[in-house]
């Protein structure tokens, strides 16, 4: 008998070019009077970029705003706190975000800390919250983390340099845009770390304990997809089917993780994101190949599947040998596009390991992965990431 599961995702997601321009009447619908727009970063800064954008549609409106532009990279605590304190003074009732995971994430963090208390530490883990957020729309600005569709916030502990993660079903944007036109000008390797991540996104509950057959198709389409286009948006960032391509990519990993979760590599990625303030999909990518090549003896079969997904052929091949070969498609499209070899090159300490493998095993993203592992294995395999992935 098949296993009973839920479904999650906003109730409306909009997509394609010129979709930003839907925001103003999407928020005058839900009864968006004054909106704390949530971003970060260089985006706010480009003129007519998302940001304007944004704003202008909710003008043309009669929708009233006010900017918080404080989500740094790895939102922090600090961040989620300003951004309450100016929702309170400037007396808002709904949250935008516009930006990359960042901006989700702290958007997701405010509205966290004005609903369910104020400190955010408590609540984190798998379904903690008791009351919903504010109103909560959410225009994607990378292809991507797929925060914009998710019920994950990841905020990072700025103490103890620790990321953890807000699970629940109430973190989910009521609406998400993505617009591949306001992605254009995204630099190279922005590009690549986030079509990284949104690669990962698609392996990682390809292989989880809680797949199904619905996320399954997800994520073999957006392997795919990500595959086929990553490299020429990265090559060529003004490629507009590429950037097309890479979002529909995005939105399906991001609606399979979101209901199939993900596993060691974002739990690892995180303690390197929240040590070293490195970038999310840099981590990611290379964390991927290591911790997958450890998964194979949980799930060969499931590998195996992957390798034929990534298109090679297997015929003639053990289901081992098979499985082997998609280690060789996550490598080869992590080098293509220029991610580094080493965590090395994010800052990446020995000394550091064996703390980041004991908090990498309490994150709840940990719990779904294929292979249960013991502290000491998991310090292998940054160690192992360490040496090189190449």
């Amino acid at each position: 008998m098949e296993r009973q599961f839920d479904f999650l995702m906003p109730s409306v997601n909009f997509f394609g070019p010129g979709v930003i321009a839907k925001i103003g009447d999407r928020a005058k619908m839900l009864g968006m009077h004054k909106v704390l727009v949530v971003t970060g970063g260089h985006i706010g800064k480009i003129e007519n970029g998302p940001v304007d954008q944004t704003v202008n549609s909710l003008k043309k409106a009669g929708v009233e705003y006010v900017i918080f532009d404080g989500a740094e990279e790895n939102p922090k605590i600090r961040d989620i706190k300003k951004g309450k304190q100016i929702y309170l003074d400037e007396g808002c009732d709904s949250i935008i975000t516009v930006g990359g995971g960042s901006a989700h994430d702290c958007g997701k963090g405010i509205g966290i800390i004005l609903t369910n208390g104020d400190d955010i530490t408590k609540l984190a883990g798998i379904e903690t919250l008791d009351k919903p957020l504010p109103p909560l729309m959410a225009v994607n600005t990378t292809a991507g983390t797929g925060s914009e569709l998710t019920r994950h916030a990841v905020i990072t502990n700025e103490d103890t340099h620790l990321k953890f993660v807000v699970v629940s079903w109430r973190n989910i944007p009521l609406v998400s845009f993505n617009d591949p036109m306001l992605m254009l000008d995204i630099p190279q390797a922005t590009t690549a770390a986030t079509g990284l991540d949104a690669y990962v996104q698609a392996v990682e509950p390809f292989v989880s304990v809680d797949h199904n057959d619905i996320t399954d198709s997800q994520c073999e389409k957006a392997i795919q997809i990500i595959q086929q286009y990553l490299p020429e948006a990265v090559a060529n960032g003004h490629n507009v089917e590429a950037r097309t391509k890479m979002v529909e990519g995005e939105m399906l990993a991001g609606m399979a993780f979101n209901n199939a979760n993900l596993g060691y590599v974002h739990a690892m990625a995180h303690q390197l994101g929240g040590q070293y303030d490195a970038p999310h999909g840099v981590c990611c990518a290379l964390m991927l190949p290591v911790v997958e090549e450890w998964n194979i003896i949980a799930c060969p079969d499931r590998f195996a599947k992957l390798a034929q997904i990534m298109g090679y052929d297997t015929t003639g091949m053990t289901t081992m040998e098979a499985a082997h070969k998609s280690i060789d498609g996550m490598r080869e499209l992590a080098k293509s596009i220029g991610i580094p070899d080493s965590i090395k090159a994010i800052g990446a300490k020995p000394e550091d390991f064996e703390l980041m493998a004991k908090n990498a095993l309490k994150d709840g993203n940990a719990f779904s992965n294929p292979r249960k592992g013991t502290v000491e294995e998991v310090v292998k395999l940054f160690q192992k990431a360490y040496d090189g992935i190449y």
